[in-house]
Parts: C-alpha cells; structure tokens; sequence
C-alpha cells in the first residue's frame, strides 16, 4: 500500500491552483470544472481573461465617452460607434444599423435623429427599395470623426511604441477572433 506523504510523514497535500481546484481534478476537466463540493470552479486563465477584459471594457467606454464629445461636445457616448461604422462602410439602412450595434429600431431612430439634428448624418431615399432610408455622414460628420479616429491611432502608436509590429498585429488579431466569436 503506498502512502502519499511529503517525506515528514505527513500526508502532502496535492497542488491547487488559486481557486483552489486540486490540479489533479482539472486534469482532464473543462474550463469550469466542479470541485469535490460539486462548487463550478474557474481555471486561472479564465479568471484573469474576466478581470482584463473588465479593464479594458471600462477604460474603452471612457474613452468613447471622449471621443464622441470631441466630434460634438452635444453626442452621445453610444452614438460615436455609429459614426465610427457609417465611416468605415459609408451608406446604411437604420436596421442595419441598429442590428450591428444590437439596438431597437425605436433607439436607433433616437439616435439617427440626434445625429442629424447635430449635422452629423444625413438620410436619403433608398434607390433599391422606396419605403427605406440609407443613412450616411455629412461632409461635417466625416471630417470631425476623422480628426478625432487619426487622434486615437496616433495614441495607439504612442502607446504602443515599445511592442513589436508583429505583437500588434496578433493582438488585432485576437481581439477580431474573440469578437467574431462572441457574434455567434
């Protein structure tokens, strides 16, 4: 019969990981794995993707907060991603709009209508189908969400200046999987 001791004649406790999972338990477990309590525990890993993404998220919605006031000290901090997207894919219908931010059509007509009292969009007919509208930014609109998106890479680029190139194209990278994967 073998006993498990740590050499003192005491039994050795097996290893835990911080939220204290034996590591033996995890072995073949899952990211959430239960304990011999039956409590769902958390590998580190993810633990720590919480606490990150957490703190970016936060910092992220401040800095839109800033960024959408220095396109118009009157806009929302939710519209700036509205400018943002009808700048880099031109002309929409709202409901397109609306689905990519993942709002109502009731709150993106708010919105639409705040940014066109504004002068930062405008609405035309669309030719394919009479009964819709396409949204687009205004000559105004464009050239103040440029100013403020060049403002924000040149921050990017400063940054980041002591990474690697290469290092700041595989966080793109991540960061676009992680996004696509969240959409499903």
């Amino acid at each position: 019969m073998h006993e498990d001791t740590n050499g003192d004649g005491h039994r050795a406790e097996p290893a835990r990981s911080p939220n204290g999972v034996d590591q033996a338990d995890r072995a073949d477990a899952g990211p959430a794995a239960a304990d011999r309590t039956g409590v769902a525990q958390v590998d580190p890993e993810y633990l720590s993707l919480e606490r990150e993404l957490t703190v970016l998220l936060r910092r992220a919605r401040a800095n839109q907060g800033e960024m959408a006031r220095e396109v118009h000290p009157d806009l929302e901090s939710a519209a700036y991603g509205l400018l943002v997207r009808l700048d880099e894919y031109g002309r929409q219908r709202a409901t397109e709009l609306a689905a990519y931010i993942g709002v109502g059509k009731a709150t993106m007509s708010r919105q639409l209508r705040a940014l066109e009292d504004l002068g930062l969009v405008a609405r035309e007919p669309d030719p394919a189908d009479g009964r819709a509208w396409l949204v687009h930014l205004t000559e105004e609109g464009r050239t103040r969400v440029g100013r403020v998106r060049e403002a924000r890479r040149a921050r990017y680029v400063s940054q980041l200046s002591h990474w690697d190139r290469q290092e700041v194209a595989e966080l793109a990278r991540l960061i676009q999987q992680l996004n696509q994967g969240m959409e499903k």
